[in-house]
């Protein structure tokens, strides 16, 4: 008898011996696979794609995607990114980074990286917290959540990491969260196809920190919390500032043309070189 073996369409960029890293019910996982899924509709040449990463539990992408990566300090990921767009224009550039490395530690970067415009896309999971070393307060965490560096909960007011790359200059900005698997995917597609600077925060739960710290028991609860709580852009007009305040808005924020970096450099040495 015949064995049949089905390949699933996605083997391919992935690495092997497979190994997922993540924490059972973790979010990200769902992240690595729609970026996964929409590389392959993009029809990229894996040779010419590279993810790098700072320190997070975002860092697993590496031990799953069968693209080139670099592992880099806590909150470097974007500058180390803008090195390697510029060095080789023609590789499609994705920073792959958590909350925490891509908007608190690494939130000077954010701002820069931004307002130079560069042709890199950056895909930021945002779980609420520092989860990869031990659930403390982030920048992103919600006010009132509670963390283990702040267990009576937050009183810090959030860190909108969408508005703060919209107003620096960024071309592409959006949010979704894991549950909205076909927009992310089709963002994505956007977002590496857009020239200039795109930014995507995926909001991802964590039920091993956020979650059991915040009455969520398990993965299921907060998947279901995420659903509640996420209301799309096109909703959000006719609501009140209080309506909106533990609303988590999803959709695409900035979608525009302008020069970007790699570009203008360009074209700034010929210029001077002739």
């Amino acid at each position: 008898m015949t064995e049949l073996v089905v390949q699933h369409p996605l083997e391919k960029y992935v690495r092997k011996p497979y190994v997922n890293l993540f924490c059972p019910g973790c979010g990200e996982s769902k992240a690595v696979f729609a970026l996964i899924q929409a590389v392959d509709e993009l029809k990229l040449d894996p040779d010419k794609v590279a993810i790098v990463s700072g320190v997070g539990c975002h860092n697993m992408v590496r031990t799953i995607v069968n693209f080139d990566t670099a592992s880099v300090l806590h909150g470097r990921a974007l500058p180390f990114a803008t090195g390697l767009k510029l060095g080789n224009p023609d590789l499609t550039v994705i920073a792959f980074t958590g909350d925490g490395d891509g908007s608190t530690i690494g939130g000077n970067h954010l701002v820069h990286t931004a307002r130079r415009n560069i042709g890199v896309t950056h895909i930021m999971l945002n779980n609420f917290l520092y989860a990869n070393t031990g659930g403390q307060l982030a920048a992103t965490t919600p006010p009132g959540a509670s963390t283990t560096t702040s267990p009576y909960g937050n009183v810090e007011p959030i860190l909108d990491a969408c508005d703060l790359v919209a107003s620096a200059g960024a071309s592409y900005v959006a949010r979704w969260t894991v549950n909205n698997m076909r927009p992310l995917v089709n963002s994505i597609k956007e977002a590496i196809s857009k020239k200039g600077f795109s930014f995507i925060e995926c909001v991802a739960p964590c039920p091993t920190f956020y979650g059991r710290y915040n009455s969520m028991k398990n993965p299921v609860e907060m998947m279901r919390w995420l659903k509640k709580a996420s209301i799309p852009k096109s909703q959000t007009s006719q609501l009140s500032k209080e309506e909106l305040k533990d609303k988590i808005v999803i959709g695409k924020f900035v979608d525009v043309e302008k020069p970007e970096f790699t570009d203008s450099i360009r074209k700034l040495w010929k210029t001077n070189t002739k």
